[in-house]
């Protein structure tokens, strides 16, 4: 019997060696290749060719989301599970409009991540049961509708202004606000920007009073309309602080 081959793609070393070691125990289940980074996620699948990428969405190296669409795109016959610890829907539905075929989160259990995986592997959707509970493992096409359907808290703020028309950012704060909707944490965000985790308080103070983006939801909702998950942090263009 033919394994799955799956790649793990995750960047805390103990994770990737526990799950390694879970999933190999199972008959149809091998992992093939790691990867630490976003930068280093299309090249362990190209060296590996999986079946299944088993992917994290906050990585060091730039966007989870923008990573699965280059996945989709340089090694289509990869298919993508997300196992992350946002158990937002925002996250979520842009995961699945991004090319993930599936979505779990990090408190889900063995046999919920080996169920998934080979649903997966077999052209299945598979949402986390945290979620929606009738797209459990049903057709890539109901669950993509419903990925790209605005949720209500998304109808109501498409009566706000329009991201164009909203202040610019400085290029520090479009940074942070970027490093926000990928999910990182102010301290992950202070350390990797070389400043204070009161520092990094006072900027997303600024971004929430400049854009109104009040829940770490808004600001993923802002940051899938103006595309800024495919803007890299180092050609943020600039704007009047």
């Amino acid at each position: 019997m033919a394994k799955i081959r799956i790649v793990i793609a995750d960047d805390h070393a103990i994770l990737r060696a526990g799950l390694e070691l879970l999933l190999n125990a199972q008959r149809d289940l091998e992992v093939v290749g790691h990867a630490e980074t976003i930068h280093e996620i299309v090249p362990a699948c190209l060296a590996a060719e999986p079946d299944v990428l088993l992917q994290d969405l906050s990585m060091p190296g730039g966007s989870g989301i923008s990573a699965i669409a280059h996945v989709r795109q340089e090694c289509p016959r990869t298919r993508i599970l997300v196992l992350t610890v946002h158990d937002d829907p925002v996250y979520m539905r842009a995961a699945m409009a991004a090319g993930a075929m599936g979505y779990l989160v990090k408190t889900a259990d063995v046999i919920e991540l080996t169920t998934a995986i080979r649903a997966v592997h077999q052209g299945r959707v598979f949402v986390d049961s945290h979620f929606e509970p009738h797209l459990f493992a049903s057709s890539p096409s109901a669950l993509l509708e419903a990925s790209q359907t605005p949720p209500p808290a998304s109808r109501e703020a498409s009566q706000t202004p329009s991201p164009a028309s909203r202040p610019a950012l400085s290029r520090r704060q479009q940074e942070v606000l970027i490093l926000l909707a990928e999910g990182h944490t102010h301290q992950q965000i202070a350390d990797r920007l070389v400043l204070s985790v009161k520092t990094i308080e006072t900027y997303r103070g600024r971004i929430a009073e400049k854009l109104d983006l009040r829940s770490r939801a808004d600001i993923v909702r802002y940051a899938l309309e103006v595309g800024l998950f495919k803007t890299s942090h180092s050609n943020v263009p600039d704007a009047p602080a």
